[in-house]
């Protein structure tokens, strides 16, 4: 038995302290994952690319918020097992066993690194550097996520090969790198349990962790817990569903976390939402028919969610897709391909993707010294753009257009305006919210009879209409190319 009851008290071995959430806990094993340099590596690679060309305060890194969203998961799995056991006592049940603490604990702990280790996969320039054309070109190269699984059963986390890597099968990689360098034994915990609960995995769960859950639904279910439809093997999966919804889902660790502290560097307003009463709102939500195991809201906390999805779309409308800051992406993703025009730049970040030996070499640092290098060279080049802050000449702004119709536009602005078509560029931001309604009805409201205090679950659509009124969006931002040459000037040298 581990010490489960010491941790659940709050007893910790170190505390960082956080501008958005104040001091954040760490235990021993958490220390020795930020330790590793491809956790390290998180604190050059800035959460929101070069939003601070436009937000100058938007500086902040991957590093601090994936501690954040660490923080801010274990927070909404103790609210709902804090409220859970407020609503037991009400009830007159039985205090918790040994096991059934030790089973939270195993949990808690199994959140907390699920949710450190989120991002860790992220590059440079976090969603950039995906985007730019040399780099898609490069991660879709035939036998790279076999070169980068070189000498290791991947088959523990994937049961095939992606047609094409993205950030999280990266973070997935290197959480496999840093969990296989730690003592995870001592902390009793489980290295595919975590990565598990992370994106793009499929994973069969330890038999420590079937042990856990099957203790833990007992625990949460109670009477129900051997009722309906459910089998004794259904429950680690509906468990490890539960926990990845906490990483990963529409009321994740990862948008909380993301939007409160990317608002308070952005120094807006709109990023805010009470998180206080929405975690104190969530609940455990279960379905022995279906059967179901996921999370539920409280009806009076329905004002918090609407808020949290309210806040999202408008950072989205208002700061992320801001007219500024997409025209320097659309600079950062032509600069990145300059870059990567040079063999030996390309041979290098084709080499660090390929190899976590070399992946922690991969931050914002080594592209803004490229990026130095080829304005040096050539002062009429993107990298230029970028080093000096050039922005681009906005023209327009239009939304909800189609290709053809974005096309036709580009069209009428250059014959307006008497220029060349061909410098008349887009630079587009989707905001997904379509499946919004559909997502949240997976979440559930959790009501309960006023006389004898039965949980009913209803769809979030038969309480409220609020989030009927998403869908998708498309901001579209019209500009005036630059004008750039790959010639280098024979007048400046390194």
């Amino acid at each position: 038995m581990r010490s489960a009851v010491n941790d659940l008290l709050g007893a910790y071995d170190k505390l960082i302290m956080d501008p958005v959430h104040g001091g954040i806990p760490l235990y021993r094993h958490e220390i020795q994952v930020i330790d590793h340099p491809l956790f390290q590596r998180l604190r050059n690679i800035c959460q929101n690319d070069i939003l601070s060309l436009v937000f100058p305060g938007a500086t902040h890194s991957r590093f601090l918020h994936s501690i954040g969203v660490m923080h801010v998961g274990t927070r909404m799995f103790r609210a709902m097992i804090d409220a859970y056991l407020r609503e037991r006592k009400l009830s007159e049940q039985t205090d918790l066993s040994l096991s059934q603490l030790d089973s939270i604990d195993y949990l808690a702990k199994t959140i907390r690194l699920g949710c450190l280790l989120h991002d860790s996969g992220h590059s440079s320039f976090s969603h950039q550097f995906t985007q730019a054309r040399r780099i898609r070109e490069l991660m879709s190269r035939p036998e790279r996520f076999r070169d980068l699984w070189a000498g290791v059963d991947y088959s523990v986390y994937h049961r095939e090969e992606p047609d094409e890597l993205e950030h999280e099968h990266y973070s997935v990689r290197v959480a496999h790198e840093v969990l296989s360098s730690i003592d995870l034994e001592s902390a009793g915990l489980c290295a595919k349990d975590i990565v598990g609960i992370m994106e793009t995995t499929d994973v069969d769960p330890s038999e420590a962790f079937c042990r856990h859950a099957r203790t833990f639904w007992g625990f949460i279910a109670g009477e129900e817990a051997a009722a309906g439809a459910l089998i004794n093997d259904n429950i680690p999966r509906l468990v490890m569903d539960l926990l990845s919804s906490i990483v990963s889902g529409e009321i994740d660790a990862d948008r909380a976390d993301y939007m409160l502290r990317d608002g308070f560097h952005s120094s807006v307003t709109i990023g805010g939402f009470n998180l206080d009463h929405l975690v104190s709102n969530l609940r455990f939500g279960w379905d022995v028919h279906e059967p179901w195991l996921g999370l539920a809201i409280t009806q009076k906390g329905l004002g918090a969610l609407e808020d949290f999805v309210y806040s999202r779309h408008q950072m989205y409308r208002k700061v992320y897709a801001h007219k500024t800051a997409l025209g320097f992406d659309w600079l950062l993703r032509e600069a990145i391909n300059e870059v990567l025009d040079d063999p030996d730049s390309f041979e290098w970040v084709d080499t660090c993707l390929s190899d976590m030996r070399w992946f922690a070499e991969l931050t914002d640092n080594f592209f803004w010294e490229a990026f130095r290098k080829v304005a040096r060279k050539n002062p009429r080049s993107f990298s230029f753009c970028i080093v000096n802050r050039v922005k681009l000449q906005h023209l327009d702004t239009r939304e909800d257009l189609s290709r053809k119709a974005i096309d036709r536009h580009c069209a009428w602005l250059a014959n307006e305006l008497n220029l060349d078509p061909d410098t008349v560029v887009t630079c587009s931001m989707r905001a997904r919210f379509s499946k919004i309604q559909e997502n949240f009805n997976g979440i559930k409201v959790l009501t309960r009879n006023p006389i004898d205090r039965t949980r009913a679950l209803h769809k979030i659509t038969e309480i409220s209409a609020f989030f009927s009124k998403f869908g998708d969006g498309t901001i579209t931002h019209f500009y005036v190319r630059p004008e750039v040459t790959t010639q280098t000037s024979e007048r400046l040298s390194e």
